[in-house]
């Protein structure tokens, strides 16, 4: 069954999600600005595949290269939440009319507060879904599981949870995929596998770009 959220809890969400003072500049402000400066000197093409989230995906410069048969558009901002792609999706989703949106994000939600539950991170998926549905009601959407950071894996739990959640979400709607990278960056002690990550535990190497790109793959649209 596709999910539908009324318009006035989007209102009500996003009203408290963008409730920043008038004076401040909202979290990743420049970063946008610099897309908008990006697209401004080198239009995107339209019809292309689109790629949306958090560091994992900015830190991916040179992914174009992972996907030779496909026209990437990666924007990925680092250190971002759900709710902060659901701020900014007008700005980093609905000007690029893509015909596929591949998202990655969630870990931060996790990280950057205690208080935020699994089932908080998956309404704020399901009101992004529900946002790009609504505009983009052909487009293909699919989301990246969040992935065993060896260095969050205190919150393995909320991880799993938001997961499972979201990929109830996705699949029970149509024109939509789970991409489970989790269990492919497990080693056989069921933990992270630290060989594809960075000294940092959390963001990855290239061999944890090529583990993602052969999961990814099957998932887009020609």
């Amino acid at each position: 069954m596709k999910l539908r959220i009324s318009t006035l809890f989007f209102i009500l969400f996003l009203i408290k999600l963008n409730g920043v003072a008038q004076n401040e500049v909202a979290p990743f402000y420049d970063a946008i600005l610099q897309f908008k400066q990006i697209d401004k000197t080198n239009p995107p093409p339209k019809n292309a595949i689109l790629f949306v989230g958090s560091s994992s995906f900015t830190m991916w410069h040179d992914i174009q290269d992972y996907f030779p048969n496909f026209v990437i558009i990666n924007r990925g901002f680092g250190g971002s939440t759900l709710a902060d792609q659901i701020r900014f999706v007008d700005d980093v989703v609905f000007p690029y009319a893509p015909k596929q949106i591949v998202i990655y994000c969630g870990e931060n939600d996790f990280a950057n507060s205690d208080t935020i539950t699994s089932q908080m991170v998956i309404q704020r998926f399901s009101t992004l879904f529900n946002l790009i549905r609504t505009d983009l009601p052909e487009v293909t959407i699919s989301y990246v599981s969040m992935k065993p950071s060896p260095s969050r894996w205190h919150l393995k739990d909320k991880f799993i949870e938001a997961n499972q959640g979201i990929q109830r979400i996705v699949e029970s709607n149509p024109n939509a995929s789970y991409i489970n990278i989790w269990d492919g960056m497990l080693g056989f002690d069921a933990t992270p596998n630290k060989d594809l990550f960075l000294d940092d535990m959390l963001h990855m190497n290239a061999k944890g770009y090529a583990l993602w790109q052969k999961a990814i793959t099957p998932h887009l649209s020609k």
